[in-house]
Formats: structure tokens, sequence, C-alpha cells
């Protein structure tokens, strides 16, 4: 019932009456992480098979599918040689790409429906032969690929400030892809006069044209939201670089909805405000469920917690191949899977279960969160790694 330690090469034994030592389940696993046969399409396919019941339950129009990229840091692991230089040579690990399913009812994840790792020697993914790009580039390919998943919903995607990129947005438009990104303060038309954003904030807020649409959590402490909406349109060129050199690449203008979104502490306090752009239509969502729906994106930043900090700790893996952790990752994501599934669930059953995964973690918590997703994910992971042998 021990937590293997962070330095510890294997797991620990599970009382559970089997003579299999600890080092034999090391062994099993290694060889299963080192499988080429193991192939990331095949490890994929119950998080997508998930994803596809849980569609089915939806009430919303569409299901959200939340981008972003997450930097994996490895230092002092010289033997690993496949680390690739990220942002300067002095900057080396993976970088990992994740889709991550949000369910817009509740915002509740659902499931990672596509990942890439970039290592020294290209990108491993979960789709078969990627070429390697920068973020944002790679977000088409994902949504096209997306059409594959039949997962009986339509997708909005949503992406951080990152993706923030006229061209891009046209050409998502363009392909039929509907998209909530956070904008920054750019200049666009508005009321036939091309003014910026922060400007059409002003303006509405002076007519009044703020609501409030419930509370929020903001740093774990409950906040009011407030929206406002209005149409706007993208008419400047994009801006491309090519070796370093920027061009400018006209476009045709593009009308998108602009939902102004603020948090406010009970001081009326500005915590947080947002410029969302979007091309999903009225009959699909209206600007409060956008708002929601950016609020909800932050699940993913929660997934690469899980990953990293508070629960599976994967900086502190000891494989020593981006192919073996690549595949860690994807078994990790079904444990996490299966956690948020449990979350959800208030049964007598399931609560009891929840409380054996508690006590096999070894985790302290609060009384008034005697459950936490990071805690109880761990467990799931060492009997993963425990029971599969090297003929599986």
């Amino acid at each position: 019932m021990r937590v293997a330690s962070p330095l510890a090469a294997g797991v620990s034994g599970l009382p559970d009456g089997n003579l299999k030592t600890s080092f034999a389940a090391t062994q099993a696993t290694w060889r299963f992480l080192n499988n080429d046969r193991v192939t990331f399409g095949e490890l994929v396919v119950p998080l997508q098979d998930f994803a596809r019941t849980a569609c089915t339950s939806i009430s919303a129009p569409f299901v959200l599918l939340a981008h972003d990229w997450s930097k994996l840091s490895y230092p002092g692991h010289k033997s690993r040689e496949d680390l690739a230089e990220l942002s300067s040579s002095s900057d080396v690990g993976y970088d990992l790409a994740c889709a991550l399913a949000i369910n817009p009812d509740d915002g509740l994840p659902i499931a990672p429906l596509e990942m890439h790792l970039k290592t020294a020697a290209g990108m491993l993914s979960t789709r078969g032969k990627v070429e390697v790009a920068g973020h944002t580039d790679q977000v088409m390919a994902t949504m096209n690929a997306s059409a594959s998943w039949n997962l009986d919903k339509p997708i909005v995607h949503v992406i951080d400030r990152e993706a923030d990129s006229v061209g891009h947005y046209r050409d998502w438009t363009e392909a039929g892809h509907k998209f909530l990104v956070r904008g920054d303060d750019r200049r666009v038309l508005y009321q036939d006069k091309k003014v910026k954003l922060s400007d059409v904030r002003r303006q509405l807020q002076d007519q009044g044209g703020f609501q409030s649409v419930g509370t929020v959590l903001h740093n774990n402490r409950p906040v009011d939201m407030e929206i406002s909406e209005a149409e706007v349109t993208l008419y400047r060129p994009a801006r491309k670089s090519v070796k370093k050199v920027r061009t400018d690449v006209p476009g045709v203008p593009l009308p998108v909805r602009l939902v102004l979104t603020r948090l406010i502490d009970d001081q009326k306090q500005v915590l947080a405000q947002w410029y969302l752009l979007s091309n999903v239509p009225t009959e699909w969502a209206d600007a409060k469920m956008l708002a929601n729906c950016y609020y909800w994106r932050w699940k993913i930043e929660t997934y690469f917690k899980l990953l990293k900090s508070n629960g599976t700790q994967i900086e502190d893996w000891q494989q020593e191949t981006a192919e073996a952790i690549f595949r860690r990752i994807l078994v990790a994501s079904m444990a996490m899977v299966t956690v948020w599934h449990l979350m959800a669930t208030n049964e007598p059953k399931t609560n009891e279960f929840k409380k054996l995964l508690m006590s096999l973690s070894g985790r302290q918590t609060k009384r008034s969160r005697p459950f936490t997703a990071g805690a109880a994910g761990r467990p799931l992971v060492i009997s993963f790694d425990d029971v599969h042998s090297g003929e599986d």
C-alpha cells in the first residue's frame, strides 16, 4: 500500500498474495512500454471509445475539444538521447500536445482524444506519421482528423491566447471548423469604425452592456462572472513568418462573435478579463455558454497538472526513450479518465472505492476534500503496471 518513491525504477509490491515481486512487475512493465507492437494508435482507441459513449449523453449540440501544449523537462537525465531542442539550445525536453474532450453541459473532462510528443527525431503521434510544426499549425490537422472519431456531435475547438491568429481563423472557418479562442487586444472593425477590442469593451461598459451570469471559482474562491457580446470583423492581413522574415498575407474580412468576459470579486475588483473570439453560431450557444466553455478550458491545465506535479509525476519517470514515455502517458491517461468518471459519480459503491484509492495513495487531504483526482490516480496506474506481463 506504499506509494513508490519518485526515484524508484519500479512499483511497490502489492499485498495481494501474489508471489510476483516488484522487480518482476518492473520487468513486465519495461517489456510492455518498449514493445514496438504496442502502437500509440492502439493505446488511444479505449480513450476515443469512451468519448464516443460519453457524447451520446451530452445535451448541448456540440462537444468541446481543448487544445494545449506542455513542456516535459528531464534535467540531468543524460541517458536520454532523444530530448528535443525547444525554445533554445539550452532548453531541451519533450513537447507534449493534447486535445482533450470536455462536456459543455457541466465542464467535466471526458478524455484526451489525440496526442503528439515532439522529440529530437521528430513527432510521435496517436494519429500516425505527423510532421513537426508550430503549435498553432498543428491544430488544423487535428481538426480534420476529428471527423474520423465519430463522436456523434460537432466539435467546438477551444484554445488559449497562443492561437490568436487571423490567418488560422480564416483557414479554420473556410474548412468548416468552429473555434473559441482567447484573443489579444487587436484592432477590429466595429460599427464601421476601426478600433481596438479594449475600446469596444469600454464602450459597452459605458452603455451598461455587461451582465452577471453567475458565480465561478477563481483561485478556489467564488467570484462573479460578467459578460457582454458584440459582433466585430477581422479585417487586417495575417502575418506569416518564414525563416524569421514576416510578411503580410491579405484575406477576406471575417465577421466573428466577440464575447467580453470578466471575473469580479466581492470588492468589485476585476480579477481577470478575456476577449473571446468565436465563429460558433448563436443557435449552438449564447454568450453565457461560450464564456463558460472558455472557463472550462482550464480542465486541460488540470490534465497536465495530474501528469506532472499532482498525480503521476511524469518528469520523475525512469524510462529512457520518448516511445516508452509516450506509451506510459497513454496508460496514465486511462487512469485519469477512470478517476474523472469516479469523481462525477456519487453512488455508495463508488464512494467506497474512492476511499480505497485514497488509502492506497497515502496522500493527506483536508476533511472538506476527502477525495482528490491526483491522489486517486496513482494507485490505478500502479495497478496497471503490476498486472501486465511481457506476453500481453
